[in-house]
């Protein structure tokens, strides 16, 4: 049995539902889909795919691995038009990890960028194709 041909969702706990909306909606952008009766949103991306938040004030800011990527073929655009929506990208004091003026990292494999919710969840943007 494998579950490699099956569609999965990301799952992210937030300390507040409401807030989390306000991150999510209004400076990524994302559009909420039908309520879920636990108030948690869906948020549809592309590809089929999705992310699902949900209230979980016990378990938000527990991770500290990335939890989602995007990929997206011009990164540049899309960091810039996120910082204009006020996300903040991460930044790491590492030699491996070294950011330019706008966050992206020039990787060995690839550039990426990440960003933190309000919760300290962390997410990628990266650019080109899941793979």
């Amino acid at each position: 049995m494998s579950l490699s041909s099956y569609m999965v969702r990301a799952s992210v706990a937030v300390a507040d539902i409401a807030s989390a909306s306000e991150f999510y909606e209004g400076k990524l952008g994302l559009v909420a889909g039908e309520e879920q009766s636990d108030a948690s949103r869906i948020y549809a991306c592309g590809g089929g795919t999705s992310l699902h938040v949900y209230e979980s004030p016990t378990h938000a800011d527990r991770g500290t691995a990335t939890v989602a990527t995007w990929y997206v073929a011009d990164l540049d655009k899309v960091v810039d038009d996120l910082t204009s929506d006020g996300v903040r990208f991460e930044r790491y004091n590492d030699p491996v990890l070294r950011a330019d003026e706008k966050g992206i990292h020039d990787l060995d494999d690839g550039r990426v960028a990440w960003f933190r919710d309000q919760d300290g969840n962390t997410f990628a943007i990266e650019e080109g194709t899941a793979s």
